[in-house]
Parts: structure tokens; sequence; C-alpha cells
């Protein structure tokens, strides 16, 4: 059997055909890793909406599963951080409300107490002994003599 050269020549045009769609095919982009998707949020975001558009293949997607991970691994490290900050904003208003009512009460105790030096002057006069009664008898004196015995 022989092979021709337009045979050979066929079979070689064929193959560089084949050789030439399968190296201009676009490479197969690996998924995003779950890590790779908590650093960049932009990323996460962008394949949580094609996930969103595409509900069928969000359950198999390697991609949509990662993201999946992401957002919930991202959640539960907000999580303590949040914790966090709600009690430092209790300890805050805790603090200011105490303060307040530490001022109220200063200022309750500062208007009982009497200041001695910001009382007025006031001159005093004695009050006059009881005048004695018009139908009492005044009583006895005794009277001393001045004679020894």
């Amino acid at each position: 059997m022989p092979t021709s050269i337009k045979f050979i020549a066929a079979c070689g045009c064929l193959g560089a055909v084949i050789l030439a769609t399968a190296a201009c095919s676009p490479r197969r982009i690996p998924p995003m890793t779950v890590n790779d998707l908590m650093e960049d949020r932009v990323m996460l975001d962008g394949v949580l909406l094609k996930c969103n558009q595409n509900q069928s293949k969000a359950r198999t997607d390697s991609d949509c599963l990662n993201a999946r991970i992401a957002i919930e691994r991202l959640a539960s490290q907000s999580e303590p951080a949040k914790e966090a900050k709600r009690t430092e904003e209790f300890e805050h208003s805790r603090e200011q409300l105490r303060l307040s009512q530490e001022r109220l009460r200063q200022e309750r105790e500062a208007k009982t107490k009497v200041d001695v030096y910001q009382l007025p002057l006031v001159p005093v006069e004695p009050t006059p002994p009881p005048a004695p009664a018009p139908n009492e008898t005044s009583p006895p004196v005794a009277r001393e003599s001045n004679h020894n015995p």
C-alpha cells in the first residue's frame, strides 16, 4: 500500500489544524481558592454575583462553593470584632452614665451644704428678757443686811 504524497500532506495539514485549534482554545482557569477569595473582596463579590445569576450552576461550581465558604469564614472572623466593639461601646456609655450621675450627686450635695462664708451678714440683736405679766407678783427679793453678828 503505497502512501501518496497527497495523503501525507493532507494528514500533516489535518494534524496542524488540530494542534492549532487545541493551542488556541482558552485554557481552563483553575477555581479560586477560599483564601484567595477572602483576600480579594472584589473577586468574591464578582463570583457571588455570577453564582446568584445562574442558580443551577451555583450548586455544583467549585467557585461558588469556595465563595460560600469564604463568606462564612469572613463572617466568623468579624463576629468577635463586632462583639468587642459592642462591649467597648457599652462600657463607654456606662462610664458616661456613671459620670453624669456623679455630677448630679455632687450638685445635690452642693445645694444642701451651707457655706457659712457665703451667708449674708445680718446683725443679731439679743432677745429682750420676758416682761412679767401684770397679775403675777414678783418674787420676794432677799435683802442682805450689812451688820455682823
